[in-house]
């Protein structure tokens, strides 16, 4: 059977297709997002903005163009952060229901953190212990700690890159005074994750989706090797932490138009790299990670796992 998955998120809308097997394994056939920023203009205000709306509806109507296309024979739709904290979220989901015929789940930000989990846990080993997982979206961040068994601990936090962009309206390269509001935000809200790690044994942060992408992404055109590459994405990699920190540098430092001409940087994300990168360098120094490895699977993967292995019967 041919499904699809759709992930309304708060930066991108994402699509992903899937041919299903009676091993209940799948293959991926299809898997794009779109740029929509939901939250633009509207995130701090708690309300998704007209021509965010009007982008919102755009997306879908593409990514179920391509549904079609690929012939899919059930759609599965989720809304996450921007759709679920807005005054008009539901008016939204309403709008695409009568304009598609689709059915959006919005969905609270312990539903979120599990199914990235059961996303990430196909692409990383679990199996050497616990570690932290992270997925940095534009309106919520969701930590996990967890295993290949087990989910011991996890909470979705309204610090999405989208809100802090609104929150602390970063200078042009950001400055030395802007990070450390952040930063120090960031150690306010984030007190109770520091607490829980506390209690566990964790060397390793497994970041997911987007912004994790985008900085494997451009390390990998930083390799001299990078255009003879193959082209396959793995579903995993580990990320060599001196070569964050080298990232890391050159972004804080880097002004938009400069972040323009660089390699691996999708145009979707020249304004948010910058804070997604300040949120992983915390997390590591903050609590001493050793190691960083980065999952191209997350919410839609673990969205299908979850349809195959833990609800057969609504496929």
């Amino acid at each position: 059977m041919r499904i699809a998955v759709i992930d309304l998120g708060t930066n991108t809308f994402n699509l992903l297709i899937v041919e299903t097997k009676d091993d209940q394994t799948y293959q991926i056939v299809y898997n794009n997002k779109l740029p929509v920023k939901l939250g633009k203009s509207g995130i701090d205000k708690k309300e998704i903005r007209p021509d965010a709306i009007t982008r919102g509806l755009n997306a879908v109507d593409r990514h179920l163009q391509t549904v079609r296309e690929y012939k899919a024979e059930k759609v599965f739709a989720f809304a996450t952060s921007a759709v679920r904290s807005a005054r008009n979220g539901e008016q939204f989901v309403k709008m695409i229901r009568q304009r598609f015929n689709l059915e959006v789940e919005i969905i609270n930000g312990d539903r979120e953190a599990e199914l990235i989990y059961f996303g990430v846990k196909q692409a990383v080993s679990l199996n050497q212990g616990k570690v932290l997982i992270l997925d940095i979206g534009g309106g919520s961040n969701e930590f996990i700690i967890a295993d290949h068994e087990n989910i011991y601990w996890k909470k979705s936090y309204p610090l999405g890159v989208a809100r802090l962009l609104a929150k602390f309206k970063p200078s042009d390269p950001i400055s030395i005074e802007e990070i450390e509001f952040i930063s120090n935000y960031l150690e306010e809200r984030l007190s109770d994750l520091f607490e829980e790690f506390k209690k566990h044994k964790i060397s390793t942060l497994v970041g997911a989706s987007g912004s994790f992408e985008t900085i494997a992404a451009m390390i990998r055109a930083d390799d001299p090797n990078f255009e003879s590459e193959t082209g396959i994405i793995p579903e995993a990699v580990s990320i060599d932490l001196t070569d964050f920190e080298n990232l890391y540098q050159k972004l804080i430092n880097s002004t938009l138009k400069e972040r323009k001409q660089m390699k691996g940087l999708e145009t979707m994300r020249l304004e948010m790299i910058v804070v997604a990168t300040l949120i992983v360098k915390f997390i590591l120094q903050k609590l001493k990670l050793q190691q960083l490895i980065q999952s191209n699977f997350a919410l839609k993967e673990g969205v299908v796992y979850e349809l195959m292995n833990l609800k057969p019967a609504t496929l």
